[in-house]
């Protein structure tokens, strides 16, 4: 695993009791939001509670919750136009969700660590669903367990498959252990905080550092987030792109202008 561990003297005050709440996108055809979209309260809960697993977690709820999504996107696109190329699909999605990423720096209205909790959430949600709509676009299916491997591996949280599928394994049943018996005395929230905002970040590609950054200095979140987002983003969807094209038998190009 590729752990980063949190820093004691970085501030401690916690986020929001629904950082769900902070965003409510507006909904477009079929449900598929046209702004960011903040991952769901459920899920929030989960990685608050075992904020060491964060990112497995999130991988988890987001090919249940997004794979069907992505699915059903491809789906639409191919029936209203049938020649359409695998590779124009996945640009389309790498173009709307990596416009999502830029502004999900600023929509929770909340500043200081809180903010950057909530906003490095919501980047690392919009990168998933940009993943799986790739996938989706090259024929390989969205809600195979396989693709929470993928999305660990694609946004460097595990180097290898192996790796991410025993710690998914281990996400997977701490999370039914938690909805069994609920879970015991945690760390102080403000520390378990810090460590989720952290892990996010290291799921989203944005150095922790840079967010509470854009958070903390005014002005700095439209300019320094808006790069960083869509700076990480991007790389992300090429990665994607390449991987997603190579399993469909063809050959890793590199993304047409």
């Amino acid at each position: 695993m590729t752990d980063s561990a949190p820093v004691d003297d970085e501030p401690t005050t916690p986020p929001p009791a629904s950082p769900a709440a902070a965003v409510t996108p507006p909904a477009t055809r079929a449900g598929e939001p046209d702004a960011p979209e903040a991952p769901p309260a459920r899920l929030w809960d989960r990685m608050r509670e075992d904020p060491q697993y964060a990112p497995e977690h999130l991988a988890l709820e987001a090919v249940r919750r997004l794979g069907p999504e992505a699915a059903q996107w491809a789906a639409r696109a191919r029936a209203e136009r049938p020649d359409v190329d695998a590779d124009d699909l996945a640009e389309q999605a790498v173009r709307k969700f990596v416009n999502q990423a830029r502004l999900s720096g600023a929509v929770s209205g909340v500043a200081g660590l809180p903010g950057a909790v909530i906003d490095v959430g919501v980047l690392a949600w919009t990168q998933a669903r940009l993943v799986l709509h790739v996938a989706a676009a090259y024929g390989v299916d969205p809600v195979h367990p396989d693709r929470a491997t993928d999305l660990l591996v694609l946004q460097k949280v595990h180097k290898v498959a192996e790796s991410a599928r025993l710690a998914l394994g281990v996400a997977a049943g701490r999370e039914r252990a938690g909805a069994l018996f609920g879970h015991g005395a945690q760390n102080p929230l403000g520390k378990v905080m810090l460590r989720l905002g952290v892990r996010l970040a290291q799921m989203a590609g944005v150095r922790a550092a840079k967010r509470m950054f854009a958070k903390v200095v005014p002005g700095a979140a439209i300019i320094l987030g808006t790069w960083a987002n869509s700076s990480a983003t991007r790389d992300l969807a090429e990665r994607a792109c390449a991987l997603y094209r190579a399993g469909r038998g063809g050959v890793p190009q590199p993304r047409r202008p």
